[in-house]
């Protein structure tokens, strides 16, 4: 991998792993991934850390419907849910296509290299 390349994952990584709207699974992949780094198994690790943030990097819309949820009310309170939900809408309002938290901007940047990365 191009060392520029390496450099920018890593620091978007670790921007995503910093988050706390980053979930466990992403958290680990992304873990997984900087230790595989230089490794027979970087490659193998490179396509699931880019398959576990093309699952959690949502599309505006599902971040809406998920703010709007039960479950998304459970999760973060219903004034919270509520105001995140709001948010969502003026991002989709303003031309955004995806969620616009820190682990979604992170993950966003770093799917904007996967042909780079899988090359």
């Amino acid at each position: 991998m191009e060392k520029a390349l390496q450099e920018f994952v890593v620091e978007k990584t670790k921007e995503l792993m910093a988050a706390e709207s980053c979930s466990q699974e992403a958290k680990d992949a992304a873990q997984a991934w900087l230790d595989a780094l230089g490794t027979p198994q970087e490659a193998a690790e490179t396509k699931k850390y880019l398959q576990e943030l093309e699952e959690d990097v949502l599309p505006i819309e599902a971040c809406i419907a998920f703010s709007q949820s039960e479950a998304g009310i459970q999760l973060f309170g219903a004034e919270m849910a509520k105001v995140m939900g709001a948010h969502a809408q003026e991002v989709k309002a303003a031309g955004g296509k995806f969620c616009d938290c820190p682990a979604c901007v992170a993950g966003l940047a770093i799917l904007e290299k996967k042909d780079a990365l899988l090359g």
